[in-house]
């Protein structure tokens, strides 16, 4: 059984930051689950373009509102609590956090090492 608390990961190597946007990080990929699980914040203002073409990430927002929008149809959707998206087949995607912080419970398939950062076109490389 694994049993943490955000408490425990905020401020530690786990707590990610960066431009507009925090990532806290409660499994990872040495949990060995697969998949890694992750709390994260786009603070209000923030717009992020992001392509993970090496993992599947499914975000289910918690709190605040945005967008998210799929740049290869154009599509924008709105976000709110209770809204979920997965960027199943690799999207490029705009993510805007437009009233308050967007506060999202992401997964990544495969888990995240912890380690990465984002490359140049706002994903991670492939998992070793």
């Amino acid at each position: 059984m694994i049993v943490k608390s955000l408490t425990d990961v905020i401020g530690s190597q786990d707590h990610a930051t960066g431009d507009g946007w925090e990532s806290r990080r409660l499994l990872l990929a040495r949990d060995g689950l697969g998949y890694s699980l992750h709390d994260t914040l786009v603070i209000e203002g923030q717009t992020l373009d992001l392509k993970y073409k090496n993992h599947v990430e499914t975000n289910y927002c918690i709190a605040g509102e945005g967008t998210v929008k799929n740049v290869e149809t154009g599509e924008v959707f709105p976000l709110s609590a209770g809204t979920i998206y997965v960027l199943d087949r690799h999207e490029r995607h705009i993510l805007t956090a437009t009233k308050g912080d967007l506060r999202l419970v992401c997964v990544f398939t495969p888990a995240l090492s912890g380690e990465e950062t984002h490359d140049a076109d706002g994903g991670y490389a492939a998992a070793d």
